[in-house]
């Protein structure tokens, strides 16, 4: 199973309503090990994240309000692609797992982008 990312937005009654992914758009956030292995794993732990973590214990629910600042560590871990594919478990070569990771990045920073666009936030689950 997979993880997936979603943009969301709150309906006048604050429930949530998850929109669908546009066509042409992926919405593959990394596999369902990578909670621990990837996102939670104590390299990205050690930058600062403290939204991609939360995948650890459960989902990530991103406000409209914060999505500006899960871009910003969207950034952050792009930025330490190398260290975090190094140290995270891989079972493919390094660099591959380099490119898988960095490409979910960009699938996640290309909701968030929408979501900013049309004032929703962002599920990860």
């Amino acid at each position: 199973m997979s993880l997936s990312v979603d943009v969301f937005v709150r309906e006048p009654d604050e429930t949530k309503r998850v929109l669908d992914v546009p066509e042409g758009c992926e919405d593959a956030a990394g596999f369902e090990s990578w909670r621990t292995t990837v996102w939670g794993s104590e390299q990205v732990r050690s930058l600062g994240a403290r939204f991609f973590p939360v995948l650890a214990e459960g989902d990530l629910e991103v406000e409209a309000g914060q999505v500006h600042e899960l871009l910003r560590e969207v950034a952050l871990l792009r930025a330490h692609l190398d260290p975090i594919a190094y140290c995270t478990e891989h079972p493919r070569t390094i660099e591959e797992h380099r490119r898988q990771i960095e490409e979910r990045l960009r699938i996640i920073e290309k909701a968030a982008l929408r979501a900013s666009l049309i004032g929703g936030g962002i599920l990860i689950r």
